[in-house]
């Protein structure tokens, strides 16, 4: 490395877009169990954005009560590893990696330390790195939420809300591969999209509710938090979940009154709060799914570091299809 400094966007407090700057900061020194990764593309997505902004405020236990406790946003990355500690030894120089630095934070930037132990596994060939920096997101919570939670099993009918989006677009190819009769909701414009990563209905919420069909889904993945389960309850057969990653306080409180006993139940889980080992299995089981042929990334739009602040304020739209995309400069 010809100098010690590195570009990094840097969030100056908790906000909109206007709190990140493009800034140059020393490149972090790999301890004695870390890799040095450069960063070749990390990701940007909804729940970035809900933790840039400091909201929920109970997130902040987290994140950091009146500022970001980690500056530099992102989580999800793909790289070269440039340097190791002294006591690594699953990764060397020039390994190809990809993975999640969870509360962690900081790859919004040209170089990240990640533990050896971490949420970090070698790319495969066949993927492309802007690729594999989005499977943190949408393909790691997904297959958290149908397998760990909603425990996906052949036979099933599974309801995928907001199924353009990042976790929308895993979640129909996960919950297919599992078995089970994929139903996918979107706009009409990403109807063609959602069928192709093998949809067996699709429901335009332009046209029709989906809370609408009474005892038709053993579980609803609610991706995008725009329905509750007040409003898909309807639609859940006698045992059926609500899933959803999007926390609020109402669905906290149905989670609370829905666990005792038998019946419909509303379900939420914070994926990056799983430990790193449960992390990298999961991680491991998509990468199995992938070689299969039956796991593929879709990509929306990309965007160089500087313009990170636009990124976030493009996926804040609610529009996006698949996976925004962040690169770093050289």
């Amino acid at each position: 490395m010809k100098t010690n400094t590195m570009k990094a966007m840097i969030a100056t407090g908790y906000g909109s877009g206007d709190v990140l700057k493009l800034t140059e900061t020393k490149i972090p020194q790999a301890g004695e169990e870390e890799v040095l990764i450069r960063v070749y593309a990390s990701s940007a997505t909804r729940a970035d954005i809900m933790m840039l902004t400091g909201k929920p405020y109970f997130a902040r236990l987290f994140t950091g009560l009146t500022k970001p406790r980690h500056a530099i946003p992102g989580t999800g990355f793909a790289g070269e590893i440039v340097a190791t500690g002294s006591k690594v030894t699953r990764f060397k120089k020039g390994d190809a990696v990809f993975g999640e630095t969870t509360l962690g934070f900081s790859t919004n930037a040209q170089y990240v330390a990640v533990p050896e132990n971490g949420v970090i596994q070698h790319k495969p060939e066949n993927l492309s790195f802007a690729e594999a920096c989005t499977w943190g997101d949408g393909h790691l919570t997904s297959i958290n939420f149908l397998r760990e939670i909603g425990k996906v099993r052949p036979g099933m009918k599974v309801l995928v809300n907001g199924a353009s989006g990042s976790l929308g677009t895993a979640a129909v190819q996960i919950a297919k591969y599992y078995g089970a009769t994929v139903t996918g909701v979107c706009s009409t414009t990403n109807t063609g999209l959602v069928r192709s990563l093998g949809a067996d209905e699709v429901i335009d919420y332009t046209r029709e509710n989906f809370t609408d069909t009474p005892d038709t889904y053993d579980l609803i993945f609610d991706t995008v938090g725009k329905s509750s389960f007040s409003r898909s309850r309807k639609a859940l057969r006698k045992n059926g979940v609500y899933l959803s990653p999007v926390m609020k306080f109402s669905l906290l409180l149905r989670m609370i009154f829905t666990s005792f006993g038998k019946g419909k139940k509303a379900m939420f889980a914070a994926t990056g709060l799983k430990s790193d080992q449960e992390l990298r299995e999961l991680l491991s089981e998509l990468l199995r799914i992938h070689a299969e042929g039956h796991l593929q990334t879709h990509i929306d739009r990309q965007y160089p570091l500087e313009k990170l602040a636009r990124a976030h304020a493009y996926v804040a739209r609610g529009h996006k299809k698949g996976n925004v995309i962040i690169h770093s400069e050289n």
